[in-house]
């Protein structure tokens, strides 16, 4: 259940939505400034390679927590078996998402 608002004519609307088909789908990667940012998945205890991530450029994303960084230098450090596909969350509250709203 969805609500939509149309503030000129002050109605809200209370829509559902019917799923009909289920296929497979990834989400673009993760662009800033035009450049695709990968997700690598990198062990907390994996000190000499979170440097070496840091060095090519690579950010911590708490968020998701991977580092981020670009997908060529993530191939270049030899990372591609751990570059993470991205979750795309259903809910409108990420921390709860199996709740019903």
């Amino acid at each position: 259940m969805r609500y939509r608002y149309d503030a000129e004519r002050r109605l809200r609307f209370k829509t559902v939505e019917l799923i009909i088909e289920q296929a497979p789908w990834s989400p673009p990667a993760t662009r800033i400034d035009g450049v695709t940012l990968m997700g690598v998945r990198v062990g907390a205890k994996e000190v000499a390679l979170q440097g070496q991530v840091k060095e090519a450029g690579g950010k911590w994303n708490p968020a998701e927590r991977v580092w981020e960084m670009l997908y060529s230098r993530a191939l270049a450090l030899g990372l591609k078996d751990r570059i993470e596909k991205r979750r795309v969350s259903n809910s409108r509250n990420p921390k709860r998402p199996n709740s019903r709203n």
